[in-house]
């Protein structure tokens, strides 16, 4: 019963993921409407508007993760996914009732906020109630319903198309509502976080949160027992010593190292290039001898390749390999997709060649990039950015990561259009090198924390504190100063 509780609470959190996919994936058919286009109306610089279009609503992300972090320490998780849904509900609705391009940009940097707050949320959230055997399926959702939304906005971009107006672009952003009002209205039913709620001395709260995760017979019962006394005395020591500063990120080697390692897994996802094929995969298949109406249809069946591969990954597999392996695996993969499709654009140039069999491939190659992200970054870059840093800073922690994360989105949304019309095959030659120098940093420096709790990574990554220790000192020194103040009575 509780593998159900949590797993359902999880998924429901996991709407805001869904909120994620689909806004940032309705705008690579959005930008491609004629209806749209007209709205512009800039046909001369419509590449660089567009990719303004896309890179304001990343920046947006980018703010919303880091303001995230402070509110997250300071009200809890539901608060703050309250917080981003209400934010969600203003920015879209500006996006879908714009009267002009200025409009627009303003509602995509408040829903870009609204989505980092979320993007940064949700997994951090899912982390903290999920138990250790099931924790990469768990968090693995985050990547799940963020396919499913890529999934619903490619067909809803897709059968938009056929519409007359400007309802043919208002429409597919105005559905964004219906998400964000439904994870509204349930996150007032979902429980805090347990760590959150012992760090600010809601034991209680925190205890029968724990037992409720964990269900109701007698051995669940003596898990959540178990697990709630290990989590509390480690959580308790960490207050004592916490300075709630950035710098606590790098204070330490062990720190550095986490902070490595999760701020790497994010940037090195965004290195696979996904979301350039996310949000520009029209113009990229256009690239490749395709029509408009042919690059919204293929762009469709694409987004549905990701969330088949990555539910049967995080079901059946992340749990059971671990996190390292599937990682360098994506990398290495990656070298290869990337190479062969720069071999087949440079070989026959869309506006040169009619090949039809070279078409075929390279559209191969792009749908095997998702397989192979799907099976590698996807999943395992959201769990691993939140399950590393210790209760402390997690918040901050995994803040900074996703920040880095939009951050280099940010990049690739602003440049990738650009360069795919200006330089057209050499621009993949950079994910060539990229995903080839990752292969080798995952490698060498990263550490496998499958099967761990999070309160066990502070022995993997070689922290100075220990929770016994500073438990005791702490003790040690209240009876110290209770003592001193009975003599002074006395």
């Amino acid at each position: 019963m509780g593998q159900v509780y949590n797993i359902s609470l999880a998924i429901f959190c996991a709407i805001g993921s869904f909120l994620f996919g689909y806004d940032s994936g309705i705008i690579s058919s959005v930008i491609t409407l004629p209806a749209f286009k007209s709205f512009v109306n800039n046909p001369k610089n419509y590449d660089s508007l567009s990719g303004a279009v896309v890179s304001t609503f990343t920046g947006g992300c980018f703010f919303g993760a880091a303001t995230a972090g402070w509110t997250n320490d300071k009200f809890g998780r539901i608060r703050t996914v309250q917080l981003g849904v209400i934010i969600a509900l203003w920015g879209c609705a500006m996006q879908s009732g714009a009267n002009n391009f200025a409009c627009m940009l303003i509602g995509r940097i408040v829903a870009g906020f609204a989505i980092g707050v979320l993007s940064m949320t949700v997994p951090l959230y899912n982390t903290e109630i999920a138990p250790p055997k099931y924790r990469g399926f768990i968090v693995g959702l985050t990547q799940q319903m963020i396919g499913i939304g890529f999934i619903v906005a490619n067909w809803v971009g897709y059968g938009c198309q056929f519409l007359k107006g400007n309802v043919q672009w208002r429409l597919p952003l105005g559905l964004q509502l219906a998400p964000a009002a439904l994870l509204l209205l349930g996150s007032f039913f979902m429980p805090q976080s347990p760590r959150w709620l012992l760090e600010h001395d809601r034991d209680d709260e925190a205890r029968r949160v724990v037992h409720t995760l964990h269900g109701s017979s007698a051995s669940a019962q003596e898990e959540a027992d178990v697990e709630f006394a290990e989590m509390r005395e480690t959580i308790k020591a960490e207050v004592l010593v916490r300075s709630r500063s950035i710098t606590d990120l790098w204070a330490t080697r062990g720190m550095l190292r986490r902070t490595f390692v999760a701020v790497g897994v994010q940037v090195f996802g965004q290195f696979s290039g996904i979301n350039v094929i996310n949000y520009f995969g029209p113009s990229m298949y256009r690239a490749l001898g395709l029509s408009a109406g042919q690059s919204l249809l293929v762009q469709g069946i694409y987004g549905a390749v990701g969330p088949i591969t990555n539910f049967f990954f995080i079901t059946l597999i992340l749990d059971t390999v671990g996190r390292k392996k599937p990682l360098m695996f994506g990398a290495g993969s990656f070298v290869v997709t990337y190479s062969v499709l720069t071999a087949i654009v440079a070989s026959f140039p869309p506006d040169e060649s009619t090949n039809l069999a070279a078409q075929r491939a390279g559209i191969a190659m792009i749908f095997l990039t998702s397989i192979f992200f799907s099976l590698s970054f996807g999943p395992v870059s959201w769990v691993l950015a939140s399950e590393v840093f210790p209760t402390r800073t997690r918040s901050i922690g995994t803040s900074v990561a996703t920040c880095a994360n939009w951050a280099f989105n940010v990049l690739f949304s602003q440049v990738s259009n650009i360069a795919i019309t200006n330089i057209s095959w050499r621009y993949y030659l950079v994910f060539i090198v990229l995903n080839a120098i990752d292969f080798i940093i995952i490698g060498l420096f990263f550490p496998e924390t499958k099967g761990l709790t999070l309160e066990q990574m502070a022995e993997l990554f070689g922290d100075e504190v220990d929770a016994h220790d500073v438990l005791q000192c702490a003790a040690a020194h209240e009876k110290l100063n209770h003592d001193h103040l009975e003599t002074e009575k006395a």
